[in-house]
């Protein structure tokens, strides 16, 4: 297990009760994509969302759990080590996040602090991470307020997720039911989240998860509700955005019922992403090298039923999609030349799997 150059580690989080496997660790072959399953954690429920530290080898890991001197189960945040030569996790500690549910997770790239966002109750949350790795206890936390035009998805308050951008000192929160985009700027010192502003979407499109360029000042947003992806600006000096193209992720004679869910960009820019649950696949598009606006290219089956999260490895070669209803995960290989995914044959199983993370050395 020595040899990294012929292997990356995949980590999977997924729905799952308490006792049965619920964060998965695989090895992937960096030539062929095949998974080898390495390890499983199965003593929190509904781990769905993880973020790395690649650097000190750290998982952190939304679910639900029962903290110690209590007796109702809360929405947590959990901190592990792992070895990579084994892919083992070992438990170092979790807290009460916000809400009784959370749906996302993001380390800040500094490592100083995690963001926990809670779609079912309408808050985001700011943890602390200390120099061992370990979680500290909430230190603030905050709710939005509006509403938007879906009669049932947008009648309040549904952050989805959010993202530390070090570049600007923000942190952006998609909020698919009021459609705008949150911004804050972290107080680490006081570990606070100082509101900085918004920039509003098109009504209806459900702002979900976000992508950002690797060298524009460049950011994608997907529409769970309306099926778009929308390419944003963001000015150089201030980090705030502005929306400059929208486009459907959906072949243009589609019919069906179908929400998206993840949206990402290769290492070197060229190439975006986006998953579609109910058309069960994969939209490709190339990214303008000058304004990183998106073209179609090609709209791929995922091979199994919801892609909820996907993923690409750090060096841009391989796509894993992990299937919330079939609970297949899907290797595929991207074409260098057309960004296209191309199927290796490769599975593996998680079930009800809906995160896919990998660790870069």
């Amino acid at each position: 297990m020595a040899n990294h150059a012929n292997r990356q580690i995949v980590f999977i989080g997924s729905y799952a009760e308490p006792g049965n496997p619920g964060i998965y660790v695989y090895s992937m072959n960096n030539e062929t994509g095949e998974l080898t399953l390495l390890d499983s954690y199965s003593d929190t429920k509904n781990p769905s969302f993880l973020d790395v530290d690649h650097e000190n080898k750290r998982l952190y890991a939304i679910g639900e759990a029962v903290l110690p001197g209590e007796q109702e189960s809360k929405a947590v945040a959990s901190a592990f080590s792992f070895d990579p030569e084994t892919g083992k996790l070992s438990f170092i500690n979790r807290q009460a996040t916000v809400g009784t549910g959370t749906c996302h997770i993001q380390l800040d790239p500094l490592k100083r602090f995690v963001v926990a966002t809670s779609y079912r109750n309408g808050l985001i949350g700011m943890l602390p991470v200390r120099e061992d790795g370990s979680l500290g206890v909430l230190a603030d936390s905050h709710a939005h307020e509006g509403s938007s035009v879906h009669p049932e998805r947008q009648t309040r308050s549904y952050p989805h997720s959010a993202y530390v951008n070090d570049r600007y000192n923000l942190v952006y929160v998609p909020d698919l039911g009021i459609d705008r985009i949150k911004v804050y700027t972290p107080d680490v010192e006081a570990m606070k989240l100082i509101p900085a502003g918004e920039t509003v979407v098109a009504a209806g499109s459900g702002p979900r998860h976000m992508a950002f360029h690797p060298q524009l000042p460049v950011a994608y947003v997907i529409g769970e509700l309306d099926c778009t992806i929308t390419v944003l600006n963001q000015d150089t000096e201030s980090g705030r955005l502005a929306a400059a193209q929208a486009i459907s992720t959906l072949p243009g004679d589609f019919q069906g019922e179908n929400t998206c869910a993840e949206v990402a960009i290769t290492p070197d820019g060229r190439f975006v992403y986006g998953s579609n649950r109910g058309h069960d696949s994969i939209a490709v598009y190339a990214a303008d090298a000058a304004t990183g606006q998106l073209t179609l290219i090609d709209i791929v089956p995922s091979l199994g039923a919801v892609p909820r999260n996907f993923s690409l490895s750090p060096d841009g070669r391989f796509l894993i999609a992990a299937h919330q209803d079939t609970g297949n995960l899907v290797v595929f290989k991207i074409d260098s030349e057309t960004g296209v995914p191309q199927d290796t044959g490769y599975r593996a199983e998680a079930d009800r799997g809906v995160c896919v993370r990998f660790w870069k050395e």
